[in-house]
């Protein structure tokens, strides 16, 4: 019998071994290594092998210039939108029952299932001058295909269940008692919304930010078939790369694409931080409920 204070000194049953243990680790840190380090080190490498001043006049110039600013404008109208729809996407969903809701949940998940070419595809094939619609809208000089607005249309459509998919699970973790009480104690809805939803999922909701701007800034499939590839107007950052790479122009192409790797890198800082604070308040959350359900 042990005593109080005594350490058992037996192994537990459900302790792996030593030797498991760092197989597991070694094996983990080598696919690190080998498809997040190396070429993260490569990219950079590639990007300075001529010499700083080359790095500096290939992201500086004009083509370069145009795509980013392509590629930030796309991101700050998609990112908003998207936002702004997985807030409503995602109050609908756990705040109320409506007919169709199972269909809205179905619908917000479409473009994860759906590939970007053929997402590009199906606006082409709708706003293409020749279809009906797109030969009005030519007629009338809108053009939405092979110009910025199809690439922006693109890029929402690819982007928007991210916030949606981020803020349900934390919605339907908090509840709706904090906004319930608020409304008896005299609060309108837009101020029950302002004062205790929002502060309630703001770590999801920058979260869900964050992952929006980074598939936005970095999407390829979609964009490359709606953009036309006109150099210098409808190519972002990721179609610029591939035509300079097709050029041969190795050290061009590569300090572009340090500019997207610093964007990844960033969004990975950030979205492990924002990940240490939603997953507390989510598990506070649904012990909370817990126990309030344990008490009813």
């Amino acid at each position: 019998m042990m005593k109080i204070g005594e350490v058992n000194s037996a192994p537990r049953a459900t302790a792996d071994p030593p030797a498991v243990r760092l197989a597991l680790i070694a094996i983990a840190l080598t696919f690190l290594a080998l498809f997040l380090f190396i070429p993260v080190i490569a990219v950079f490498v590639e990007a300075f092998s001529k010499g700083v001043g080359e790095y500096l006049a290939a992201i500086s110039r004009s083509e370069s210039l145009a795509a980013i600013r392509l590629t930030l404008m796309t991101a700050a109208i998609a990112v908003p939108l998207n936002v702004s729809f997985g807030l409503a996407a995602a109050w609908a969903i756990t705040r109320f029952e409506f007919l169709g809701k199972q269909l809205l949940i179905t619908l917000i998940d479409l473009p994860f299932s759906v590939s970007p070419v053929i997402a590009g595809m199906l606006f082409v094939l709708l706003l293409g001058v020749r279809t009906p619609i797109g030969e009005w809208l030519d007629n009338h000089n809108i053009r939405i295909i092979f110009a910025e607005p199809g690439i922006v249309l693109a890029t929402i459509f690819v982007t928007f269940p991210f916030a949606a998919r981020e803020l349900i699970p934390i919605m339907q973790a908090v509840g709706s008692e904090e906004e319930q009480a608020a409304i008896v104690l005299g609060a309108s809805g837009w101020q029950s919304f302002l004062r205790v939803t929002i502060p309630n999922v703001k770590w999801g909701f920058l979260y869900g930010m964050v992952l929006c701007n980074s598939r936005a800034m970095g999407e390829f499939g979609a964009v490359s078939v709606v953009s036309g590839h006109i150099r210098g107007h409808t190519n972002t950052m990721p179609l610029y790369v591939e035509i300079l790479y097709n050029d041969y122009q190795f050290a061009a192409a590569f300090a572009v694409s340090s500019l997207l790797t610093m964007l990844a890198v960033a969004t990975l800082v950030a979205k492990y931080f924002l990940e240490r604070r939603v997953a507390p308040e989510v598990r506070s959350a649904a012990q909370d409920q817990q126990l309030a359900e344990a008490a009813a």
